[in-house]
C-alpha cells in the first residue's frame, strides 16, 4: 500500500517505475486541460499536455495516481477539479 508520505515525496520516475506508470503526452493542447489517468489491467496511463508547467504536472500526476490507487490525499486547489468517467 503507496502511504500519503511516499506519494507526495518520492521522485516522479521512481514512483512511475515502482507502480507501473506511463506518461503519455496528451495531444490535448487547451490550457484547461490538466492531465487524465487510465486505469489498465496492468498499468496506469497517465496522459498530460505538452507544454504543461512542470510544477503543474508534478502536483496534478500525484493527484491523479492517489486518486486510482486510493491515497487520501487534500483535494487540489481551485480551479482545478476532478472528475471521474
Amino acid at each position: 500500500m503507496l502511504s500519503p508520505e511516499r506519494l507526495l515525496d518520492a521522485p516522479l520516475p521512481e514512483l512511475f517505475a515502482e507502480l507501473n506508470v506511463t506518461l503519455d503526452e496528451s495531444s490535448i493542447t487547451d490550457p484547461n486541460f490538466t492531465g487524465a489517468a487510465v486505469v489498465t489491467r496492468d498499468r496506469v496511463i497517465l496522459s498530460m499536455r505538452v507544454g504543461q508547467p512542470h510544477w503543474e504536472r508534478d502536483a496534478v500526476a500525484r493527484v491523479l495516481l492517489g486518486r486510482v490507487l486510493d491515497v487520501l490525499l487534500s483535494p487540489l486547489p481551485e480551479p482545478y477539479r476532478i472528475s471521474e468517467v
